[in-house]
């Protein structure tokens, strides 16, 4: 599981019995202990057994939430017993993190009713997420309505919560940098920067002539540009690639990096056709797969909103995304189809080690000596999540649809990096995107992390959100 840290509210009414609080905030610490999970809470020494159930235990705990409001990833309510709804809606109230939440009970032992033992968790969950509802804050919750914390079940949510906190922190603290222009051939990528930045996604741009520029600046004997061709040539076969062509590519490489150390840039849109292979000769393919490998996503054709849903699937899952383009149909299976690119995908997501090539489409325009560096082979078979987002200037908002579907063996001959894929009601999710007006390229991660995307994209951070299959889960 990705690392986080979240604040814990114990809560505790006082005419339930107090040993299950007492135990309940042991247990649920040691949980998180166990599954990597750094904590912010109240101490028995604080309050008693660490709990909030009343008005000066809540402020206490606001005021813990607030001095470390930078670290908390989220937050986490359990209720061992029936709980205090209004000391846990206060504290989040005062604390005002901003944050998601996740309201979790523990489950009574129906052996177990006596008044000594009995929890009432079950009831006192609705009365938490009733305040909760009333006080204006989203929140969170466990796929059942009480589990135990030492469950299988209890760590599937807590590592999906996890995944949640990441994509909107993430999100709402993203720098993303665009290279170039958009491509005049694709208005489909067209976006609004303004509602990104609305939502906290900030925008560095940099034309192409001044990225140009910086690169004829750059000596091929230089050190940092030594190292960038080793590490390309370290990254993939490099064999029958002209010097010229890698040579350029460790400059394009250490143009960029320094780009993003100077902007503080976790992720890139960089446009390419044609501008980059008729003015530098080279296509930015392996630089950009190498970027997205190392968890900095890059996308193509200055596709901004593209990499934004590359960077969220990155965030839910902690593993690389890569953009790809709904390309094909595949024969007459209505939930199959092919994707592909030309391409920069990562080489995490190829079944054997990729091979570097050349741009073969548009190779015969620009010519070939001008078009090497693409990265080449066939994805590798598995379950994988897919997400498009958009920027709807027309309502004002952002858009995404999400999904899961696989990777399968299926035999395909064809070139760049490609692979087929089925997704069940494959035709309705076309239609959707067709009818409201989402682009080609979508964003993919070998992860099961559609759950996750949906809940932080949607209820956090009020995105319009089409989760596909939703209701089929």
């Amino acid at each position: 599981m990705q690392k986080a840290t979240l604040g814990v509210i114990v809560g505790n009414r006082g005419f339930f019995p107090d040993h299950l609080c007492e135990m309940g905030r042991q247990t649920i610490l040691k949980v998180l202990a166990a599954e990597g999970v750094d904590v912010i809470a109240l101490t028995p020494e604080e309050t008693k057994f660490g709990s909030v159930e009343s008005l000066i235990d809540a402020e206490k705990c606001a005021a813990l939430f607030k001095e470390y409001r930078d670290e908390i990833d989220g937050v986490l309510v359990t209720l061992p017993n029936f709980g205090d709804e209004r000391g846990v809606a206060n504290t989040l109230r005062w604390a005002d993190l901003n944050v998601p939440v996740l309201v979790h009970a523990f489950p009574d032992d129906a052996t177990k009713m006596t008044i000594e033992n009995r929890r009432d968790s079950f009831c006192g969950k609705m009365s938490v997420c009733n305040n909760l509802t009333q006080y204006g804050i989203p929140f969170s919750l466990t796929t059942l309505h009480t589990t135990d914390p030492a469950s299988k079940e209890f760590r599937d949510d807590l590592r999906w919560f996890v995944g949640v906190c990441q994509v909107v922190k993430g999100l709402r603290h993203a720098r993303i940098g665009a290279l170039g222009a958009r491509p005049a051939a694709f208005n489909t990528v067209r976006y609004s920067e303004k509602l990104l930045e609305r939502t906290g996604i900030s925008l560095e741009t940099l034309d192409l002539s001044e990225a140009f520029g910086r690169m004829e600046r750059l000596d091929d004997d230089a050190e940092a540009v030594r190292a960038k061709r080793q590490a390309i040539e370290a990254y993939l076969p490099t064999g029958g690639i002209p010097e010229v062509a890698l040579s350029k590519m460790a400059q394009f490489g250490v143009m960029i990096d320094q780009w993003m150390e100077e902007n503080r840039l976790q992720a890139t849109a960089i446009q390419c056709w044609t501008s980059m292979e008729e003015f530098f000769g080279v296509v930015p393919c392996t630089v950009m797969s190498m970027l997205s490998n190392n968890l900095l996503p890059s996308a193509c054709e200055t596709d901004v909103t593209g990499v934004v849903g590359m960077l969220a699937l990155q965030l839910a899952s902690g593993k690389p995304s890569a953009l790809v383009d709904w390309n094909n149909n595949y024969g007459d299976d209505p939930n199959k189809g092919v994707i592909f690119h030309c391409s920069n995908l990562p080489k995490h997501f190829f079944a054997d080690g990729p091979v570097m090539g050349y741009q073969k489409i548009i190779a015969g325009t620009v010519g070939k000596e001008n078009t090497y560096g693409t990265v080449e082979g066939r994805l590798k078979a598995g379950l994988f999540t897919y997400c498009r987002v958009s920027t709807d200037d027309a309502q004002g908002t952002l858009s995404a649809y999400v999904g899961e579907g696989e990777l399968t063996d299926d035999p395909l001959q064809t070139f760049g990096g490609y692979g087929v894929v089925h997704i069940p009601n494959f035709q309705g999710l076309l239609h959707y995107v067709c009818e409201n007006g989402f682009e080609h390229h979508v964003a993919i991660n070998l992860s099961q992390t559609a759950s996750a995307l949906n809940e932080a994209l949607g209820k956090y951070l009020d995105w319009d959100v089409y989760y596909h299959g939703a209701n089929d889960v």
